[in-house]
């Protein structure tokens, strides 16, 4: 019986850091003994830890603005818990986002994130 709509596979973070490969200097690597990614050695993408989130997200970094528009207009794939309200961070629900708006949420997580200035060292 044919399928009215297709279906996509479940989002993995090994979907997640394939589709980051392309960006400048991006590494894998772990936040709190999760899957990662990083630029230059900052996070800007990880599965998140906290008991708060919910299963299948991912914890992108993205500045306030930003994080505010997305949930505002896609509220079904883009959520906030307490626990993050203080972070720039948007937390995503994977089985509702299109391989191509995910992205495009890496690419400005990368940029968000490789564009901050450093801290000086004290």
């Amino acid at each position: 019986m044919p399928r009215s709509r297709t279906t996509r596979p479940p989002v993995d973070f090994v979907t997640i850091a394939a589709l980051a490969a392309g960006l400048p200097n991006v590494e894998r690597g772990t936040s709190r003994g999760a899957p990662a990614l990083k630029v230059n050695g900052k996070m800007f993408a990880c599965v998140p830890t906290h008991t708060s989130a919910e299963p299948d997200s991912l914890g992108v970094r993205l500045d306030f603005a930003d994080r505010d528009g997305l949930i505002a207009n896609d509220p079904k794939t883009f959520y906030l818990k307490d626990h993050y309200v203080d972070y720039p961070v948007v937390l995503v629900r994977l089985k509702h986002i299109h391989p191509d708006a995910l992205r495009d949420l890496l690419r400005m997580a990368h940029h968000f994130v490789s564009t901050k200035p450093r801290r000086r060292a004290r």
